[in-house]
């Protein structure tokens, strides 16, 4: 397995070999953190970050993607310094790697998901057993992240599966490849209906909630958050300390999350 050390070194080697050949030693990036984070975490994220460097006088950078696909990268040795996964299951994939430093990880923020159409859309319905959603769908693709292996898809099948739809409209799935591509397939048009965190459909104008699934229905959303085991960063324990604070908490309910975490004492 290629380990974080190799990957940095090998590229820090790169870096060095063009400082050269241009007459110069490489600049060095200070302060600076790599935070791996699910792609329904973006516009929140992106604030707390913005708050964090103004506080701080320090910078993240910050890679979203499926959950799924940010644990695979670290588990190939990518360096992340931190870890924020959309559910449990990928942050315990990598803990029993023990790719997360022990006593690092916590419960930062829950989440709902809803069901979705274009803003322009008319369509109605409350969700509940046996709710007609293939009658809804017609003709059309209901969109949804991976349902095998990405968060906000393995919640809506879940809770297609309790309400007794799934199989009427397994076929007629878009499997998109994290919930903010699904977002897109019905701002877009793409799609009639699709199913998306309720904090993804307040981020984006073009779509509307139709409905909002009950809480019952699937596992509990919730946003684990972990210090990578490789890290070598001096500033990942100051921003995962950030994450728990009062400003982070109003920036997260702000963008529709339920704030899980307790302030650090």
């Amino acid at each position: 397995m290629l380990t974080r050390r190799r990957f940095i070194s090998g590229f820090a080697g790169a870096i060095c070999g063009l400082a050269i050949m241009f007459g110069g030693a490489p600049a060095q990036a200070q302060d600076d953190i790599t935070v791996f984070a699910a792609a329904s975490l973006k516009n929140a994220l992106d604030e707390v970050s913005a708050a964090w460097q103004a506080d701080s006088g320090k910078h993240a950078t910050i890679s979203y993607a499926a959950s799924s696909a940010l644990a695979k990268q670290i588990e190939g040795g990518a360096p992340a310094d931190v870890f924020i996964s959309a559910d449990l299951d990928w942050m315990k994939y990598l803990s029993e790697k023990q790719l997360i430093k022990e006593g690092t990880e916590f419960d930062l923020l829950g989440n709902r998901i809803v069901l979705v159409a274009p803003a322009d859309a008319s369509v109605e319905t409350t969700i509940g057993p046996n709710f007609d959603l293939a009658g809804l769908l017609g003709d059309g693709r209901l969109a949804m992240a991976n349902v095998a292996a990405v968060p906000a898809g393995k919640y809506g099948k879940a809770a297609l599966e309790k309400l007794g739809v799934w199989t009427s409209v397994e076929d007629k799935v878009a499997q998109a490849e994290n919930v903010r591509a699904a977002l897109a397939l019905v701002a877009t048009g793409e799609a009639p209906l699709g199913i998306v965190y309720q904090t993804d459909a307040a981020a984006e104008p073009k779509v509307k909630v139709i409905a909002a699934f009950p809480e019952d229905t699937h596992p509990a959303i919730v946003y684990p958050v972990g210090v990578t085991a490789d890290t070598d960063s001096a500033d990942a324990a100051g921003f995962v300390s950030y994450l728990q604070s009062a400003k982070a908490k109003e920036l997260f309910e702000a963008q529709g999350f339920t704030f899980l975490a307790s302030e650090p004492n």
